[in-house]
């Protein structure tokens, strides 16, 4: 109903610039009867006849005129907005969000977010930094960043990097303090510094050993819901930590982690660009999305 109501404001609105049936309907893309009918139905609704109809001529009737008048900027407003709508779906611009853990951004995504921006400075992106799985529809967000082995079964994944490795490290001073760890299940005695994923904190750390995948649930005296935090409370001394290989790698490489039970590193396939599944991607995320594989074959 709201269709035919709108279709016949078009109408009347054409009708009254041109004074013309038959200009009317090829500005339209409709017959002139279509015209004459989709006004007739409006008509008929509002009770009142709003135009004026000779076999000469056409003009508003007074209510037609008051109608307008009061109909006609909102209605010129619904026009605008349909025409830049248009706009937007076919070129890339706007913003463009998109949910990821800390450690994705700082360690893989920075460079490729940078030469985006330089390629499109159209598009806005806001990068919300979240490590515990997001729903990113619900949340508004055109697409998010996560590791293989947490993604839902129903969106579209684009693999970034991998595969990554997770070790364990902690600072030379705890380890000398504490001892170095021989085997995943050493750390029953070491305080584990664990994180908070939104849904619980993650305690039952992986390992594997020839082949074989298994989980030691550590414990600790500190929780953090930020990974940048931890790896500096680590750094700090605090406790081990358990980490993708590449996060911790520049504070290896200053002396401020060690890395230990390295050969009991599990791995995932790695991180992946995900959305939901639909028909058609957005100019904004299918640009992101090509620019992502360009880089790739670079």
């Amino acid at each position: 109903m709201y269709n035919d109501q709108l279709n016949g404001l078009l109408a009347l609105k054409t009708v009254a610039e041109t004074r013309n049936f038959t200009a009317t309907a090829k500005a339209l893309g409709v017959s002139p009867s279509a015209v004459s009918q989709t006004i007739k139905q409006l008509e008929q609704r509002l009770g009142v006849a709003l135009l004026s109809r000779t076999t000469r001529s056409t003009s508003l009737t007074e209510a037609g005129e008051r109608f307008l008048t009061q109909a006609g900027p909102a209605l010129d407003q619904i026009l605008v907005a349909l025409e830049n709508i248009g706009t937007y779906a076919q070129k890339p611009s706007g913003l463009l969000r998109i949910n990821l853990p800390r450690q994705a951004y700082c360690c893989y995504l920075a460079p490729l977010v940078a030469s985006f921006i330089q390629k499109h400075p159209e598009i806005t992106i806001e990068l919300f930094l979240e490590d515990a799985q997001s729903d990113v529809v619900a949340k508004g967000f055109d697409a998010g960043i996560r590791l293989s082995d947490i993604l839902a079964s129903d969106v579209v994944a684009l693999k970034l990097f991998g595969p990554v490795r997770f070790v364990t490290a902690a600072s030379p001073e705890y380890l000398d303090a504490r001892g170095r760890p021989k085997h995943p299940e050493d750390l029953l005695f070491h305080n584990c510094i664990r994180p908070h994923l939104g849904a619980g904190v993650y305690e039952r750390w992986e390992f594997e050993h020839k082949g074989k995948d298994f989980e030691v649930q550590v414990k600790g005296s500190l929780i953090l819901n930020d990974s940048l935090l931890m790896l500096q409370a680590a750094a700090d001394g605090l406790g081990v930590i358990y980490s993708t290989e590449n996060a911790i790698r520049n504070h290896v490489r200053s002396g401020r982690l060690e890395i230990v039970l390295k050969q009991f590193a599990c791995a995932s396939a790695g991180f992946y660009l995900y959305y939901p599944e639909r028909s058609q991607v957005l100019p904004k995320l299918r640009a992101f999305i090509d620019h992502i594989k360009s880089a790739g074959r670079s």
